[in-house]
């Protein structure tokens, strides 16, 4: 077996500030006009979930198109393994080891929430100082204090309008009875979360964001970031999405229907259910594009906040790929990235470019043709949507996570090695070329090789002292989070 050796030679002398920023003029490779940008992020649906990555009994029609006549992406990877420090990665183009948000609420040091600073560089703050208008809907989960506390919420992080869930736990809920509209709650009649009544949340987000999209007046381009919550836990749909998947012999999975999550008691039917609805509403989006001629000067991008957390196997959720949520292997970060585009993308392209969620903030900043962009952790992949051979390449990627009595984790890739550092094991090392199921650990039959990963881990990051590297104290307390964990188990 054959091992790539580029990492030998210049990595000896090697020096990784803690901080590795770009700032760079990236006008000249943008386009004469700037898009409108579309980015849509499902919530734990994992790498093997969707039809255009292998999945064999979910279908997804839109997206097979999307894939068909756009680009696939085969090694992109989110900004975290959970949802929020997944989320602030995009918005603010900082990878975990720099970022204000390295964790779910509450997995800080002082166990409180943690939330973007007020007047930081997003994505939204970023394009519309470059003429967008800007618009989140879906989930937000990045402003978790009990009282609202506007100075995190999306109008003052950039966005000229959301409609949404504002936090994590109310996201789990499909039928949840307060939204929030722009900085004031949102009442939707009738819901019941506790009976799975009511409008169904998606369905609502989707309206949404056609209604937004039938009042551009074409002139001024807009930015949407549609956070869809599907195929997150709790599973549940309406019962039309699941014709298509009864009876069709599958093995039953009956999940807990009265816990935390109100599940709809067969699993199996409700997941695969939930994501072909998904790509359904995919479908008009594009669709209403096309009816108000805006498709041609729109580029959508579909992806995931981080890897799987319902499947067991049937689905094969996560493809060929090791691990799920929660987890630094590859199941647990690299997930699907379409790019749509018409008469922008060369159809049918398959792109091996290692992105991640850091890089969508140099992306954009190039596509609106500004010459002064965010200081980021990331590469524009905007050549690489654009067909120039000259697409730059990450040195490194880096993420750190540090959730449960396990303690931190950190990972590292670079080139076709992936190094994974553990607090309270060894260290794995692997060659992703030859082994992407991660199996064949090679830390011992390459020490030089792990010696050099682990000094990038030391120096990619900058220090936060809510996000140290130990075993935070939420941890150490007694079967916090056993009763709720099996409250909700499916």
């Amino acid at each position: 077996m054959k091992y790539s050796n580029s990492l030998l030679l210049p990595v000896l002398a090697i020096v990784v500030s803690p901080f590795i920023g770009v700032k760079a003029s990236l006008a000249k490779q943008a386009p004469a006009i700037k898009p409108n940008i579309i980015v849509i992020i499902a919530d734990d649906l994992g790498y093997g979930d969707i039809e255009p990555y292998g999945q064999k009994y979910i279908k997804t029609p839109h997206l097979n198109k999307m894939a068909e006549q756009g680009i696939r992406f085969t090694q992109h990877y989110s900004g975290s393994t959970v949802c929020g420090p997944s989320r602030a990665s995009l918005l603010t183009g900082l990878h975990t080891g720099n970022s204000p948000i390295r964790a779910n609420p509450k997995w800080s040091k002082s166990g409180k929430p943690v939330n973007l600073p007020k007047n930081g560089d997003t994505i939204a703050s970023m394009l519309k100082g470059n003429g967008y208008k800007t618009a989140l809907i879906g989930k937000w989960g990045l402003s978790e204090n009990k009282q609202v506390n506007l100075s995190n919420m999306p109008l003052a992080q950039g966005f000229d309008y959301f409609f949404g869930y504002r936090t994590h736990g109310s996201a789990h809920h499909y039928y949840w009875p307060t939204m929030y509209k722009n900085n004031e709650e949102y009442e939707l009649e009738g819901n019941d979360f506790r009976k799975n009544q009511g409008q169904y949340t998606h369905d609502v987000f989707t309206k949404q964001a056609l209604n937004y999209i039938t009042e551009q007046d074409n002139k001024k381009p807009f930015f949407m970031q549609i956070a869809y919550t599907i195929p997150h836990l709790a599973l549940t749909v309406p019962e039309d999405a699941k014709e298509q998947y009864k009876d069709l012999g599958w093995p039953k999975r009956m999940l807990n229907t009265e816990g935390h999550y109100r599940n709809d008691a067969e699993g199996n039917v409700t997941y695969a259910a939930m994501v072909s609805r998904m790509d359904r509403d995919i479908g008009k989006i594009i669709s209403t594009l096309k009816q108000q001629g805006l498709d041609k000067n729109t580029l959508i991008l579909f992806t995931s906040d981080n890897g799987h957390e319902y499947d067991r196997g049937f689905f094969n959720s996560s493809g060929s790929l090791k691990g799920h949520k929660r987890d630094l292997y590859e199941g647990g970060i690299r997930v699907p990235l379409i790019a749509y585009w018409p008469n922008k993308i060369t159809t049918k392209r398959t792109s091996d470019h290692k992105a991640a969620f850091w890089d969508y903030m140099p992306t954009f900043c190039q596509l609106a043709g500004s010459s002064d962009c965010p200081v980021t952790d990331g590469v524009s992949f905007a050549p690489t949507l654009l067909g120039d051979k000259n697409q730059a390449e990450h040195d490194y990627l880096y993420w750190e996570f540090n959730e449960g009595k396990r303690g931190p984790m950190q990972a590292v890739i670079k080139d076709d090695w992936k190094l994974i550092k553990f607090h309270n094991k060894s260290d794995q090392l692997y060659n992703l070329a030859n082994d992407i199921n991660e199996e064949n650990d090679l830390a011992k039959k390459h020490p030089e090789v792990t010696q050099q990963l682990l000094k990038i881990i030391k120096n990619a990051r900058s220090d936060n002292p809510e996000y140290p590297l130990e075993v935070l104290p939420n941890a150490s307390k007694k079967n916090k989070n056993k009763n709720k964990k099996n409250r909700n188990k499916v």
